[in-house]
């Protein structure tokens, strides 16, 4: 069954429509003379202190792991990978020390 559905249309010739609407686009503009203030470093740190526990653990942005990581990026990791390798070195040193046990308590036990 079909049902008849009466559509109307409003139409405005053009100076009807710039009566009826604002066809003037205009922008903000900040005064010139006043500047966004940014806190100073000290204020960052207190309110970094303030809202530490506050601050997500993990994720992509505005948590702690950002935080590293964008820092890491800025001053970059070479002493962590220094320090990476050299217990990497050490490490591989004990297990070679483990190794060499080995082989003497089997050869002892023979």
């Amino acid at each position: 069954m079909s049902e008849k559905v009466l559509l109307t249309k409003n139409v405005f010739n053009r100076q009807q429509f710039t009566r009826t609407v604002d066809v003037n686009f205009e922008t903000q503009q900040q005064d010139q003379n006043a500047e966004t203030t940014l806190p100073t470093v000290s204020e960052f740190f207190n309110y970094y202190q303030q809202l530490f526990y506050d601050i997500p653990k993990l994720g992509d942005t505005n948590s702690h792991q950002y935080l590293v990581n964008t820092s890491q990026n800025y001053i970059g990791d070479t002493q962590t990978n220094s320090e990476i390798e050299a217990l990497i070195v050490e490490i591989n040193s004990l297990r070679q020390t483990i190794l060499e046990q080995q082989q003497t308590i089997f050869d002892l036990s023979k």
